[in-house]
């Protein structure tokens, strides 16, 4: 009769563990250094900066590691994942209503999404979905996974792709993240198999894709709520202190120790670890701080230049005029900015790359050309006030020394 009680004691306790959240980036962190410094800038990248109210969209690639039938998850749920970090990060989830009239006015449409890569990083045509089998079983919190060479898969460059490995954790983690200005090669998150997107074989208090957008916070300089400490704090000033994280769905108000008012913890937080189905925001200061990696020399900088996400400037693709020249460079020779751009585009060589008396020709999305000139330097401007709002194509120079961008005229 004891032997039955301890067994089912020690059930009870392995199901609560399995049913709470658990993330991986505070322990990586700790062990591997990998800390997120506000105040480090990165000189090395020639970048413009993020326009008012751009939306800045992210190339994603997604990296499926698996070792069996159910790990080797559908495309359908891969897809289902975008979906919900676009709902997210844009407060645009069903569930937002949830938020509690006492936090609404702090929760906050970041303006950043997600798409999947439709461009490898040598400029070919390729989805960002890529399946890898292995012979591990499962993966603990030390990178493999992002390695073939120890049974996972390398990422693409993390400088223009936001890489996701999706793989079987061991210890019930969940997931884990990398902060800004990591390791490159080891740069982005990984989440378990069955707790990342909204459909299919998942978790039942993680299956609302939350794993992921909680992971790419950490991605983007967040900390738990808790700061990871007793009544800690996370750096932000709108999210209130609180004493430690929260598990499963609590009510609302729920105090702690160190609650600074009535309306307690904001369990509801994105960066807490309450059920995926009780989570449904992040506040206005947490989009600061996310959108401010991506300003001029911020650490995540680079992704405003990246092209990964349009399959029309593949090598393989061809352009919108009669010409059977590749039309673009895995990295490009040429900066623009702002963009998108209301009057004055600048232009800067990069790479050594000449721009001295070569064309350049800016392009609807039909083909037809609507601005043309001879750059007279190597650092010259553009009028494009007189072009109407939307998306265009921008031809530099001919032949092989031709450079493909795309610009928005907003």
């Amino acid at each position: 009769m004891k032997f039955v009680i301890l067994l089912l004691s020690f059930l009870s306790v392995a199901f609560q563990i399995s049913a709470q959240r658990n993330c991986g980036s505070f322990e990586y962190a700790r062990r591997t250094g990998n800390t997120y410094n506000e105040t480090t800038v990165d000189h090395s990248i020639v970048s413009r900066d993020t326009v008012a109210n751009e939306i800045i969209t992210i190339p994603v690639v997604i990296h499926v590691i698996y070792h069996n039938a159910a790990q080797n998850i559908t495309d359908a749920q891969v897809l289902s994942q975008l979906k919900a970090l676009n709902e997210d990060f844009r407060r645009m989830n069903a569930d937002a209503v949830n938020t509690p009239d006492a936090f609404k006015p702090f929760a906050a449409d970041s303006r950043i999404m997600f798409c999947l890569a439709q461009v490898n990083p040598i400029g070919r045509a390729q989805r960002g979905i890529i399946r890898k089998f292995t012979n591990k079983e499962s993966f603990n919190v030390d990178d493999a996974m992002k390695f073939s060479a120890a049974g996972g898969d390398d990422a693409w460059n993390t400088k223009k792709y936001m890489n996701i490995w999706v793989c079987n954790m061991q210890n019930n983690i969940l997931g884990y993240a990398t902060q800004p200005g990591g390791q490159a090669d080891k740069d982005g998150i990984v989440v378990q198999y069955d707790a990342f997107g909204t459909v299919g074989s998942l978790r039942s208090n993680f299956n609302k894709g939350r794993t992921a957008t909680h992971e790419i916070g950490h991605w983007m300089g967040l900390k738990h709520i808790w700061g990871d400490n007793s009544c800690g704090d996370d750096g932000i000033g709108d999210t209130p202190q609180q004493s430690g994280y929260n598990n499963n769905c609590p009510s609302f108000p729920h105090l702690s120790s160190c609650s600074p008012d009535a309306n307690g913890d904001m369990f509801m937080n994105f960066m807490d670890y309450t059920n995926d189905a009780c989570m449904n925001m992040f506040t206005e200061g947490q989009k600061l701080k996310m959108r401010g990696l991506f300003s001029a020399h911020g650490l995540r900088n680079s992704f405003l230049l990246s092209f990964a996400c349009d399959s029309s400037f593949a090598t393989a693709a061809p352009l919108p005029v009669a010409d059977s020249t590749p039309v673009a460079k895995a990295n490009p020779s040429v900066q623009i900015y702002p963009n998108p751009v209301q009057h004055d585009l600048n232009l800067v060589a990069l790479n050594d790359y000449d721009l001295t008396g070569k064309s350049i020709a800016v392009m609807s999305a039909t083909g037809q050309i609507k601005l043309k000139k001879i750059i007279s330097k190597e650092s010259d401007k553009l009028d494009v006030s007189s072009l109407q709002s939307g998306v265009y194509i921008i031809i530099i120079g001919q032949g092989a020394d031709r450079v493909v961008l795309k610009l928005i005229k907003v």
